[in-house]
């Protein structure tokens, strides 16, 4: 009879296994382990020892430390908190969720999204956080989703299809049966709508509801953009139906109710393409040195009443959005060319701020109120402009006057701390069939500065009429427009950056900073790097947004603002005249919570018009750019990232990339913090603001990419060095920081 074997002792206490399988999980807390993966982990290769792994992640789940999510599987309990928020998805899949209910973004991996897309609503379990690291968690609900919809180019085989995303709020291919393309062809851009995503399968499931086209046509593309957004082609029957209902005559009863402003000298000043004109100045002397200036509004509110189906379709649209090649109305036609338009010779109706002023433009006297206007005349920006320097024509006087005031106003509001953003817009010369044959670029004048003086005025004393408390009353619910503070961390960082060309910002308070800010666009103008400092400067600011509660807009430096003066393309206007009537005639207060819901909706909306005008000029740029392949252009690094640099052309201010894999004489790496990428060998450098010749490689007009290849030029680089820095100060601190470990690490920061 053999002797009986010895079992051999586990190595380890059960105490303290616990404790190293708690440590390990708890570092790993969305990751699930059995007992061989764990002793992998542990590097346990004695069956002993495996078998007390078994025993310990059981005793673990008994005492509710663990959790067994299958038989012999199991994760961290989590013991952190729930959360709502938006998700907003890396280039990589993963995910930050923005929420209210927590001061940092919280990441969520790749695999614990749980399907959730780019700006849905989830709930999500944030996990128990390890002092020094980022927040985490994971999806367990996704509330609303943001979009049912998505833009692509079909791909099919005999018995099944793909749609391939176009857009990067979806980066997964989507799965469309035969009998659902919906007589989609191979090739074609459609928009396919989720049906099914089973939990268990990578691809959802989805069915083709519009077919726009071939992909590069014009027409095609920019529905492409429309559908991308989910912007209406066009209006309901019912909403057009409304809109035609509307009478252009005036009753004679409610103009008796109104102040009758018919006999001033009115006119309005729009760009010379609008159809819609929703503001018009009116100007007289009542003696030396005293004007009244009234800024006449179209009073969208009398003919749009609340919760009919005009307002309805108004509110759901909340902006007018404006492509390139075509107007997306807030207002059917009827009302925003017509009813409502404050056209030359024709009675209209308004809701007006009219200001008494003294000769240096500080107001003596406000009324706000419902009135009838008759414009005298239409001026275009270019008309304005030509009397102001000098041309003789009708209404010259009155034009100069109104300038001469603007300019007093101008000057006291940067006195007070505003900033100036005068910022390049890009237009472009469209032949018959949307081509863009040529670009140019607009600039604000003092025709158009004149305008924007009075419209700014009337917004920030409507906003002090009724935000202001009076006699220590609460102020009413009221929509404000507002603009936080910029967080320091943003300035500082663009204050690193404006150095490396010689300039600086003074952060001290904020009157040094606005001054040294205006300085700093002054010095820039007509600069090579003039719009990738604008656009950075505009960057490091807060982004405007509408709120029930006021704290003021800083880029404005106004402690009360509103928006009065656009309610034919804006809803927020159309609220603001409906709240100033209701509080002139005592109302009370309406709900709070329901405005802010109102002021949410429209910031949103304002967001998506705003990155669809953008998406719709970069197609135009590609499609600009796709006959010019293999010419070479000037042009400025505008953007660093670590698959290569983006490059602004000085004539045209089209972006394109010059990849990182096309730079093959070193292997170069991106250095975040000094806006660059630098040759690990040979040290070369490529960094913001370089001036730099490229030849265009590629116009991908599906995608809306330029590809760039870079041209040897200036010195071996093909660069100009920006001011400030040489080539080996920038490489010498380049090599150095890249050595630095982090010792923490970092969250998204909140934008």
């Amino acid at each position: 009879m053999g002797k009986n074997k010895k079992k051999s002792k586990p190595t380890m206490s059960k105490p303290e296994l616990s404790k190293r399988l708690l440590a390990l999980m708890s570092n790993h807390p969305g990751e699930s382990y059995n007992y061989k993966q764990l002793a992998m982990r542990l590097q346990v290769k004695s069956m002993d020892m495996k078998r007390q792994i078994s025993e310990v992640l059981r005793e673990l789940g008994e005492k509710g430390e663990l959790e067994e999510i299958s038989t012999g599987r199991y994760k961290m309990r989590q013991r952190g908190a729930y959360i709502t928020g938006e998700v907003e998805l890396t280039a990589k899949g993963s995910a930050y969720i923005i929420s209210n209910e927590s001061k940092e973004d919280v990441f969520v991996a790749f695999p614990n999204l749980k399907h959730a897309l780019n700006g849905d609503k989830v709930k999500v379990l944030v996990y128990a956080r390890s002092r020094d690291r980022r927040p985490e968690g994971e999806v367990v609900e996704i509330l609303e989703r943001k979009k049912g919809t998505f833009v692509g180019v079909v791909q099919r085989s005999a018995n099944y299809a793909f749609l391939i995303p176009t857009g990067k709020q979806l980066p997964y291919d989507v799965f469309i049966p035969t009998e659902h393309l919906n007589g989609a062809e191979n090739g074609d851009k459609v928009v396919v709508k989720i049906k099914d995503w089973p939990e268990s399968q990578k691809n959802p499931v989805g069915e083709v509801i519009e077919v726009l086209g071939r992909p590069g046509d014009n027409d095609t593309e920019m529905n492409a953009i429309m559908a991308e957004y989910e912007l209406p082609v066009k209006f309901p029957p019912n909403v057009l139906k409304a809109a035609e209902k509307i009478p252009l005559d005036i009753p004679e009863e409610e103009i008796r109710k109104r102040r009758d402003c018919r006999e001033l000298t009115t006119f309005t000043i729009d760009p010379k393409d609008a159809k819609d004109f929703d503001d018009a100045l009116s100007v007289r002397t009542l003696k030396e040195g005293v004007y009244e200036v009234g800024v006449h509004i179209a009073d969208v509110s009398y003919y749009v009443k609340e919760n009919t189906v005009l307002d309805k379709e108004a509110y759901a649209r909340a902006t007018s959005v404006y492509l390139v090649d075509r107007t997306i109305p807030m207002l059917p036609e009827r009302l925003s060319n017509g009813v409502c338009s404050l056209r030359p010779d024709e009675d209209k109706l308004c809701f007006s701020a009219i200001f008494k002023l003294d000769a240096n433009a500080q107001v003596l006297d406000q009324w706000f109120g419902r009135t009838v206007i008759r414009s005298n005349r239409r001026f275009t920006y270019e008309e304005a402009q030509e009397r102001i320097e000098g041309a003789e024509g009708d209404y010259r006087e009155e034009i100069l006057l109104l300038n001469r005031l603007a300019q007093k106003l101008r000057q006291d509001r940067f006195k007070a701390g505003a900033i100036d953003f005068d910022r390049v817009e890009v237009k472009f010369n469209l032949d018959e069939k949307g081509h863009p044959v040529s670009v140019y670029f607009k600039r604000s004048k003092e025709a158009n500065k004149l305008i924007e003086e009075f419209m700014l005025l009337a917004n920030k004393k409507v906003a002090e009429r009724i935000g202001k408390p009076k006699s220590g009353k609460k102020a009413p619910t009221f929509v404000y427009r507002i603009h936080e503070n910029p967080l320091p961390e943003k300035l500082e960082e663009f204050n690193r950056f404006v150095a490396k060309f010689g300039y600086g910002l003074k952060t001290g308070s904020r009157k040094a900073l606005t001054s040294s800010m205006n300085n700093l666009m002054a010095e820039v103008k007509d600069k090579p790097e003039q719009n990738m400092i604008e656009t950075l400067a505009v960057r490091t600011m807060a982004k405007a947004a509408y709120s029930t509660d006021n704290i003021g807009h800083y880029g404005l430096a106004f402690d009360y603002y509103t928006h009065f003066t656009s309610p034919i393309r804006r809803y927020p206007d159309v609220m603001v005249h409906r709240l100033l009537q209701r509080y002139l005639d005592s109302g009370r207060s309406v709900n709070k919570e329901k405005y802010e819901e109102y002021c949410k909706h429209s910031s949103d909306m304002e967001q998506v018009a705003a990155n669809a005008e953008r998406s719709s000029i970069k197609y135009k740029q590609v499609e600009f750019m796709a006959d010019k392949i293999g010419q070479d252009f000037e042009g400025t690094i505008s953007g660093v990232t670590q698959w290569g640099f983006y490059v602004e052309l000085e004539d045209s201010k089209c972006e394109g990339l010059v990849s990182m894999t096309e730079l093959d004489d070193d292997f170069y790496e991106f250095d975040e913090k000094n806006y660059c990428i630098v040759g690990r060998h040979h040290h070369k450098i490529y960094q913001l603001g370089d001036r730099v010749t490229i030849k265009v490689a590629k116009a991908n007009l599906v995608a809306r990419q330029l590809d760039y290849e870079l041209v040897k030029g200036a010195d071996e680089e093909g660069v100009i060095r920006p001011l400030g820095k040489s080539r080996e100060d920038i490489g010498r601190k380049s090599k150095t920081k890249g050595r630095k470990k982090e010792n923490k690490p970092k969250g998204k920061k909140r934008k």
